[in-house]
């Protein structure tokens, strides 16, 4: 159990990527003080957990509704991951990890950057969803459960922090750490999701008595 709820603390993790969300955030906000990053931080994060936790408990119940196996999302997941990994070792933007040209301007063009694009689609966007879902299918006991929906709130916690110290982790870092940190995280995504992939073949080989 203890190895499991690591390994999705770290995929989470790596998914929603708080240091690199902070850099972002750092150049959405850099016209408001610290009283407006504080309270666009927390408006996100708690908005955020409650679309993640929402996925977490309604998302087996989707896929049956939409007629889509474990192991054919497993696959989908891991996929979908695997871009998104691709995207943080080569430390390009794309819709999977980050707002539009488009939907910057347009969080520019007003003052509560809260909602869009901050808590959706920057933190709480497909690849974290994603992989809410995939942990809603490992957590079949009550403790187990209970661990996932912790990680959410742990990672949403350590995100609130670096959103309310973007502008320190730009001191600290600049552009060029940041990049570096996201490039390793990325190595762990596309590991992580390559597991994913190979679960749902097993699980579909097996299903078919290979």
């Amino acid at each position: 159990m203890t190895e499991l709820l690591v390994n999705q603390l770290v995929t989470l993790f790596v998914v929603v990527d708080p240091i690199g969300i902070a850099v972002i955030f750092s150049g959405l906000a850099r016209h408001g003080d610290q009283a407006f990053r504080r309270s666009m931080a927390l408006r996100a994060t708690t908005l955020s957990t409650f679309i993640l936790v929402t996925f977490f408990f309604i998302g087996e119940m989707l896929l049956r509704a939409l007629g889509i196996g474990q192991p054919a999302f497993r696959i989908a997941g891991g996929i979908l991951l695997f871009m998104l990994a691709i995207d943080m070792v080569f430390a390009r933007q794309s819709g999977l990890r980050s707002a539009t040209f488009r939907e910057r301007e347009e969080a520019f063009a007003k003052e509560d950057i809260s909602v869009f694009p901050l808590a959706f689609p920057l933190l709480a966007g497909p690849g974290a969803m994603t992989t809410v879902l995939l942990m809603a299918d490992s957590g079949k006991t009550p403790a187990v459960t209970t661990g996932m929906v912790a990680i959410i709130f742990v990672i949403m916690g350590f995100t609130l922090l670096s959103l309310t110290l973007s502008a320190r982790v730009m001191d600290w870092l600049g552009e060029t750490g940041a990049n570096v940190i996201s490039r390793l995280l990325g190595l762990i995504l596309a590991a992580l999701a390559i597991q994913y992939i190979v679960d749902g073949v097993r699980q579909i080989a097996v299903s078919l008595g290979i």
